[in-house]
């Protein structure tokens, strides 16, 4: 059974938010209160981040470097958590965390839900988790290991995004076929075309009813004139599927 790790307990974990950080008004550093909870230390996160509207700039998260900008762009961000449908009771896997980004958001969307950050690259989880720590509610708890094990002791899920699988996606797809509550979606985000075709008929395989949509999106510029250029960032395709609400038989078999 994967450990499910909440953020406070990450490895090599950064100062805490008290310490050694410059606070940013817009977006202030919750604290972390500890309590006893059966001998085992538990923080409950005093976020403030449902104040703020929905909609983060990219640059409000911290990223990798020198990978900055493997992120999923605000754009797409945009048209993935709208086709989540998700609702204020969500339960919501994020698979593939990357830097929280989907996590965040879609936290403040189902407030009253669950999100369970899943990431396997523990190269990114003290990003991830201070990103979440910074910027997240306290909905949000953080996975560390790798779909779809990772998935088998999460409660079953009304809304799925897929922002990365590790190769495992037809097994994550599958899995996802079992769990997914009547009427739910899950959505994945892929960069190659042809993928997105697998993808697209794997969910028809499964019985969901599936769209494709590319999002082609560019960013205005502006030059040292006072003009201002388009910028394009790359395309992305978005698969999303349906679960119907009386499913026949196991989709997942």
């Amino acid at each position: 059974m994967p450990e499910k790790i909440r953020p406070e307990k990450m490895p090599g974990n950064s100062p805490s938010p008290a310490e050694g950080r410059t606070p940013n008004p817009a977006f202030p550093i919750p604290s972390l209160t500890e309590e006893a909870a059966g001998g085992a230390r538990k923080a409950t996160r005093k976020s403030t981040a449902r104040a703020r509207p929905l909609g983060l700039l990219d640059d409000d998260f911290e990223q990798r470097r020198p990978l900055r900008g493997q992120i999923t762009k605000r754009e797409v961000r945009a048209v993935s958590l709208y086709t989540l449908g998700l609702g204020q009771d969500s339960i919501v896997w994020d698979i593939g965390a990357g830097t929280g980004s989907v996590s965040v958001e879609a936290a403040l969307i189902a407030h009253r839900g669950r999100v369970f950050a899943v990431e396997k690259d523990l190269d990114n989880i003290g990003l991830l988790e201070r990103n979440v720590e910074r910027l997240g509610t306290a909905n949000i708890e953080i996975v560390a290991a790798e779909a779809p094990a990772a998935l088998d002791s999460l409660p079953d899920p009304d809304s799925v995004f897929i922002g990365g699988s590790g190769g495992n996606l037809p097994a994550i797809l599958r899995l996802v076929g079992r769990r997914l509550k009547p009427g739910g979606r899950v959505v994945a985000n892929l960069a190659a075309l042809e993928r997105s075709h697998e993808v697209y008929h794997q969910m028809q395989q499964l019985g969901f009813q599936t769209e494709l949509v590319m999002v082609n999106a560019a960013r205005g510029k502006e030059l040292r004139d006072g003009t201002v250029r388009l910028e394009s960032l790359n395309p992305v395709f978005v698969v999303s599927g349906v679960r119907p609400e009386d499913p026949q038989g196991d989709p997942g078999e």
